[in-house]
C-alpha cells in the first residue's frame, strides 16, 4: 500500500472532529429507522443499567446505621 493510499483511508479522516461529524451524518444515511430505534432502546437499556448500579454504589458505600435499641418501659 502506497503511503497515498494509507492517508487518504477515511479511517484517518474519521479520527478528527469534521470527520467523525462526517462519518455519524454517513452512518445516519445508510441506517433504516428501524435500526435507529433498536439503537436508542439499546443505549436506553445501557443508560438504565448504569444508573441501577450507581445507585446500588452509592447505596453499598453509605454508613449502616446501628438499629435502635428498644429498652422497654
Amino acid at each position: 500500500m502506497a503511503s497515498e493510499e494509507l492517508y487518504d483511508h477515511p479511517g484517518w479522516r474519521w479520527c478528527t472532529y469534521e470527520g467523525a461529524r462526517e462519518h455519524v451524518l454517513l452512518e445516519g444515511l445508510r441506517t433504516t429507522f428501524r435500526e435507529k430505534l433498536e439503537w436508542l432502546e439499546e443505549a436506553e437499556t445501557l443508560m438504565l443499567r448504569f444508573r441501577a448500579g450507581r445507585d446500588r454504589a452509592e447505596r453499598e458505600s453509605q454508613p449502616r446505621r446501628p438499629a435502635p435499641q428498644d429498652d422497654g418501659p
